[in-house]
């Protein structure tokens, strides 16, 4: 639900400073969002775009109300665009379009008054173009006398019905004929709020008992993970600043059980930042990790993790394609274990990322491919004779998962696949795990993995 701001009397692309800080209205949040939207459609990440938008005289829960609109409306963007484009003859300005798809989701999935919420999207409109006034009012007026027929009609189309754009649900549909509508259904979905407990710090029973007297619903799903019955600030959970624990979803929490690794062995995070499954490894083991990231800023955030968790690596900024690159990060002593965590289209997180859906384009598929596939080739010579490389993608698609591997077997005669166990419902074979579901055994995100070891010499 998204949080409770104050409806305007003035106009609220006008209200300044002391003005917006005394109560800022809902017409002005709505708006921010529509801004934010259209800043993702035009490239930006969701975060990025939120953090661009003016959030002047913001409060924690304007700014909390503005990340659910903005959120909400990326969700569901594919049928708020079908339901607008029946009551519009001509295509309005772009921030206009976008105030209507925020208001039309707040309509069709919110619990604010409907009568509220179009009289405050109408104010939001009318300080972009007053003129636009009641175009804006009739579009919503007309949406509220038969919302079923509305949307009914909208999801004729595949983007409006999977609330994915067409590209995507035709390629889910053609290379999972079993599971394509589980996987379209699960991105739409939200992703609970899932912890992995420091075991060098904490245990489950220690943050259990800490939850339970601050009176937070929680649930061991394992001896390490446990999950919030209601997602709140992690940053205001016990236990939280002294390192008791990670966010870190169900699904990424396999990698470094199956990475296997033991104390004293080097090992290579190849892709680390933000630095959560690094962290697991060596909350496992006592190993010597090097973490890498080519974001200087994305490894300063690791290094800030682990500290935060107790723990230490070798953190650099480097290229993990370029292990020989002049002021090169290798040393030439090859490593026992290598996660590489391969950059990928997120087609597995976007029930976390809804912004994902709608930045991605299908070329980028065979791009980022190409870019997995160097990783491999880089690096599968630091691999130690009966070393092993964990690939892990946080993706659906199959040129960045099975076929990628395929290749990468076919190109290295000393690799061989290890057959794995994954949990999973419904199926996880292939170490595909499918995104979503409410069951213990099946509610976490996309991910890929496929552990490979190098023959002994």
């Amino acid at each position: 639900m998204t949080a409770a701001v104050a409806p305007v009397t003035a106009d609220p692309g006008r209200a300044t400073g002391a003005a917006r800080g005394a109560a800022v209205g809902l017409a002005v949040v709505q708006r921010r969002a529509a801004e934010a939207v259209l800043a993702v459609l035009d490239g930006r990440n969701a975060d990025a775009a939120i953090a661009s938008v003016d959030t002047s005289g913001f409060d924690g829960a304007t700014r909390a109300a503005l990340t659910d609109l903005t959120y909400g409306t990326l969700r569901f963007l594919g049928e708020l665009r079908g339901i607008v484009r029946q009551f519009v003859h001509q295509k309005p300005a772009p921030l206009i379009e976008a105030i209507l798809w925020v208001a039309v989701y707040q309509l069709s999935h919110g619990k604010t008054a409907s009568h509220v919420i179009v009289s405050q999207a109408v104010a939001a409109v009318e300080a972009v173009n007053r003129g636009a006034k009641g175009f804006a009012n009739a579009v919503l007026r007309n949406y509220l006398r038969a919302p079923e027929a509305a949307l009914a009609k909208a999801i004729e189309r595949d983007e409006a019905q999977w609330n994915h754009p067409t590209w995507w649900v035709e390629r889910i549909r053609s290379e999972q004929p079993e599971w394509w509508e589980a996987i379209l259904r699960g991105g739409n979905g939200h992703g609970p709020l899932t912890l992995r407990v420091n075991r060098r710090r904490a245990t489950v029973a220690q943050l259990l008992e800490a939850f339970a007297a601050r009176k937070i619903d929680a649930e061991a799903l394992s001896e390490s993970m446990l999950v919030l019955k209601r997602p709140r600030p992690v940053e205001r959970l016990p236990g939280f600043r002294d390192g008791w624990f990670s966010v870190q979803d169900a699904g990424a929490q396999l990698a470094a059980p199956l990475l296997g690794v033991k104390d004293g062995m080097r090992v290579l995070d190849a892709c680390a930042a933000p630095g959560g499954k690094t962290a697991h490894v060596m909350e496992l083991a006592d190993c010597q990790l090097t973490a890498l990231d080519i974001d200087a800023q994305r490894c300063h955030r690791i290094a800030e993790n682990l500290a935060r968790l107790g723990l230490a690596a070798d953190v650099r900024a480097a290229d993990a394609g370029e292990p020989a690159a002049r002021g090169q990060w290798w040393d030439g002593k090859p490593f026992d274990r290598i996660l590489l965590d391969a950059p990928c289209t997120g087609s597995g997180v976007v029930r976390r990322h809804p912004d994902g859906k709608w930045l991605k384009r299908e070329s980028d598929i065979a791009q980022l491919a190409a870019q997995q596939a160097r990783l491999i080739d880089a690096l599968w010579p630091l691999v130690k004779p009966g070393g092993r490389m964990l690939y892990v993608t946080c993706s659906v698609f199959k040129a960045e998962n099975s076929e990628q591997i395929e290749a990468a077997l076919s190109r290295h005669a000393d690799m061989r696949r290890i057959r794995i166990t994954l949990p999973g419902d419904p199926a996880s074979s292939g170490g595909q795990l499918l995104p979503g579901g409410n069951r213990k055994t099946h509610n976490h995100d996309g991910y890929f993995y496929a552990l490979l070891e190098k023959a002994a010499s």
